[in-house]
């Protein structure tokens, strides 16, 4: 059962990643959410909407990025979407393997799988969807 959504839409801009800070900080206070799962999610939610921007909308400012919010009971749910072509999630090399180690990118989807209780992809990887456990 849903109790609230809550929603944030962004320009494809990386100054906008800025928001995003803004915009958890309100959340945890609004939802009374511990310091741990604040950085969980800051983190989680800022590698989403850096990838939204960056890759998925190609930093076009007409495109967007749209945050999408929703508390359940013990959960809450976070949506990024973007605008782009998608992507196929299960061909990310894995960054913590030994030739890759040194190699830049893959990292974002690494956190966010590490920070969330659950992650899922949707609509050719445009939208990903992370969970977090609250009490």
């Amino acid at each position: 059962m849903s109790t609230t959504l809550t929603m944030l839409e962004l320009p494809s801009n990386p100054r906008n990643i800025a928001k995003v800070e803004r915009f958890v900080a309100e959340v945890v206070e609004e939802f009374k959410l511990s310091p741990d799962l604040y950085g969980n999610i800051l983190v989680s939610l800022t590698e989403a909407v850096n990838n939204a921007i960056i890759h998925g909308n190609d930093k076009d400012e007409s495109k967007k990025v749209q945050i999408r919010l929703r508390r359940r009971k013990d959960s809450l749910a976070i949506r990024v979407t973007d605008q782009g072509r998608g992507f196929d999630h299960h061909s990310i090399p894995d960054p913590t393997a030994p030739e890759n180690l040194l190699k830049i990118g893959g990292r974002g989807v690494f956190l966010m799988h590490e920070l969330s209780d659950n992650i899922k992809f949707h609509n050719n990887g445009r939208t990903v969807e992370m969970h977090f456990k609250i009490q």
